[in-house]
């Protein structure tokens, strides 16, 4: 039974039963002496390193090198949320969750209607389930308010937007919130890839603007980027990170580039998602492999359950900006069939009404075995190692290009990003600290291997700078 629960990946509870087992068998000295020896054993496993490197790197993240301790912060009394979406209704309930009144705004009052009944029925699940109480409920509900008019939002103390990603739209936004908000608010951005730095200067006050991607679901997710603008202030910076703590998310803080520290990570690794199944993988044998490996969720699914059509328009973006960037084709295929994920009942996989169950589908499969003809590959058997190995070392080497461009401040905050936000398996400790275990030695031959693919990325493969010199000098990245 405890094997089962622990799915057989922590060592460590079956061992508090053979302690407990010795307790009636052996004689009290054997016992304590058998015990000791589980103990010690346990403390050098990869597992216990793992945990320990989480529980201190968790502390670590929530200090910014420059914004001492004793920073002063700006009094948060009162939150708005632009956007009744699934992402404004996801944050505006961390907020309520804390005791703090929100106020949220929507262009139409259908959309608000719809929004604040998506929110009620949320907390109505968890009062049917024994989750939250009657009264806590009504105390929640009564500190939300809304409105249709960004007047009423003027004396709020910090303001977060959950548009469209659009930088047209944010640019109305924050041009609007400068004419509105008293001096000293806050003003953040949820964008998930955009720049930030130009976010800021759609106003009169850049120092006050402020990144804050929170993840979906917002009122379940742990994790939060926050991202600082070359102009975000040291208070504005101080006063977000203890809000952060107030509504019990996980706060990272990154620099600003395209998709931050997640984001930018996780289009290496589906980029490799889709070099694997033109080579031969199905989209099934690559999840398996890599939630085998412990990950909660692998590239398709998840795929799937953020919606296809996302990254289709990221792709199209690339193409534009990035033209020497190869992807597989067969992502823009998928969403060509109008399989667009969970919400569309078919994504990667099938899906029944009403249920979340991955069913394989012939159609997917039909359609990469037709583009990978047009290429002219013959598809060839990939084991399970070699799955994980691109998918995690895809990780970790764009990470390393984060940590020399300063957008991560330590290995150990991209950890915890990937622990938090993206469903790493936390007894792995991160890819960072997976990688260190492994051997970067041992990673960066692996990586020359996939180098040589010619179905692969080969410059995408060439390791980052700080990658290389790690090895050279023997060091890690933890």
């Amino acid at each position: 039974m405890v094997n089962g629960m622990t799915k057989g990946k922590y060592p460590a509870p079956l061992k508090c039963v053979e302690a407990v087992q010795n307790a009636v068998k052996m004689k009290f000295e054997q016992g304590m002496t058998a015990e000791r020896e589980i103990f010690t054993n346990l403390m050098w496993t990869p597992e216990c390193r793992a945990l320990r490197h989480m529980f201190v790197a968790q502390r670590a993240a929530s200090k910014i090198d420059d914004v001492p301790s004793d920073t002063p912060q700006r009094e948060i009394n009162s939150v708005a949320v632009i956007g009744a979406g699934t992402m404004g209704g996801g944050i505006t309930m961390n907020f309520l969750n804390a005791g703090i009144p929100v106020k949220m705004l929507e262009m139409k009052q259908e959309a608000l209607d719809k929004g604040v009944g998506v929110l009620r029925g949320n907390y109505e699940a968890q009062v049917k389930k024994g989750k939250l109480k009657e009264d806590k409920f009504k105390e929640r509900m009564a500190l939300l308010s809304t409105t249709l008019d960004y007047e009423e939002l003027k004396d709020a103390d910090l303001v977060i937007e959950a548009v469209f990603e659009e930088i047209g739209v944010k640019e109305q936004v924050f041009k609007k919130l400068d004419e509105v908000m008293k001096p000293g608010a806050i003003l953040a951005s949820n964008t998930s890839t955009l720049d930030v730095n130009a976010i800021a200067h759609f106003t009169q006050r850049p120092q006050d603007v402020v990144g804050l991607h929170f993840f979906s679901p917002a009122n379940v997710m742990k994790l939060l980027e926050v991202v600082r603008g070359a102009d975000t202030a040291k208070d504005v910076m101080a006063t977000v990170m203890s809000v952060a703590k107030k509504i019990k998310k996980t706060a990272v803080v990154s620099g600003v580039c395209d998709g931050f520290i997640g984001n930018r990570m996780i289009e290496q690794y589906s980029r490799q998602a889709g070099f694997l199944i033109e080579e031969g993988c199905t989209p099934q044998q690559v999840d398996k492999a890599i939630e085998k490996f412990g990950f909660a969720m692998g590239p398709f699914r998840m795929g799937d359950l953020a919606g296809n059509d996302i990254g289709w328009a990221i792709r199209k973006r690339r193409y534009l900006e990035k033209p020497g960037m190869k992807y597989s084709k067969t992502a823009d295929l998928l969403c060509e069939m109008g399989r667009f994920g969970q919400k569309a009942g078919k994504g990667w996989y099938d899906y029944l009404p009403g249920k979340r169950d991955a069913i394989a589908c012939k159609e997917v499969e039909d359609m990469v075995t037709e583009h990978r003809e047009a290429l002219g590959i013959t598809a060839r058997k990939i084991s399970d190692d070699e799955i994980v190995q691109r998918l995690v070392f895809s990780l970790v080497n764009e990470a390393a290009h984060l940590l020399e461009e300063g957008i991560a401040a330590r290995a150990s905050d991209i950890d915890i990003v990937y622990v938090t936000g993206y469903g790493f398996p936390v007894y792995r400790g991160g890819p960072m600290m997976y990688a260190d275990q492994f051997g970067l030695f041992n990673m960066v031959q692996a990586m020359n291997r996939f180098a040589r693919n010619p179905h692969d990325d080969a410059t995408f493969w060439e390791p980052a700078p700080l990658l290389a010199r790690l090895v050279a000098e023997g060091k890690n990245f933890n």
